[in-house]
């Protein structure tokens, strides 16, 4: 069996909601599925006023954190993160260079990786979001599987490199049919290529 690890983070709930389809659609693909939110960094009081922060650390907070282990542990790891300046939000970097030591022993390689994330507009750094994010995954010794354009709803939701999500202007827009859907065939597609590996 498969083992994958869905490893995330989110602010105000969307990549949340993301994971969970995906960890989903891991398990229906036959995978065994580890949901790892990557901590917040940031002092709730600092985002009080923000009801949807405050609501999806509520949600989240008493869930196991992500740990290099949940990576070492897995055959595939998809991890989630909001665009922030075309790049993964802060603390989800933090928690990639708390990596180092592992990757020096060689123990983030030769697994399988794919990306999601999530932005305001349509134009927000989406892609560059994922293509940062498989720079580091090179670095791993990763192998990086992502969706390209495999079926064709991938043409309805637009991202061959991962799977994004435009949350709007006022972080509103619920993950949509063409979002879950792509979201499902990313995880299928992981866990399928995962399989073949393992032989």
């Amino acid at each position: 069996m498969v083992k994958l690890s869905v490893i995330y983070y989110s602010a105000t709930g969307h990549g949340t909601a993301m994971a969970r389809i995906v960890a989903e659609a891991g398990e229906k693909a036959g995978a065994e599925v580890r949901f790892r939110p990557v901590a917040e960094t940031r002092d709730p009081q600092s985002f009080a006023d923000n009801p949807a922060w405050s609501a999806n650390y509520e949600d989240t907070k008493d869930l196991p954190s992500a740990t290099g282990d949940d990576i070492v542990w897995a055959d595939a790891v998809i991890f989630g993160s909001p665009t922030r300046f075309g790049s993964p939000a802060a603390p989800f970097r933090t928690f990639i260079d708390t990596l180092g030591g592992l990757w020096a022993q060689g123990k983030l390689a030769d697994k399988v990786y794919a990306g999601f994330t999530s932005s305001q507009t349509a134009h927000g750094g989406q892609e560059t979001t994922l293509i940062n994010l498989y720079v580091t995954l090179m670095h791993f010794g990763g192998i990086i599987v992502p969706p390209g354009y495999t079926n064709e709803l991938k043409f309805a939701d637009g991202n061959p490199y991962g799977v994004s999500h435009i949350t709007g202007p006022d972080n509103q827009n619920p993950v949509n049919d063409a979002t879950n859907a792509a979201l499902e065939h990313l995880a299928q597609r992981v866990v399928t290529t995962a399989a073949r590996l393992a032989g």
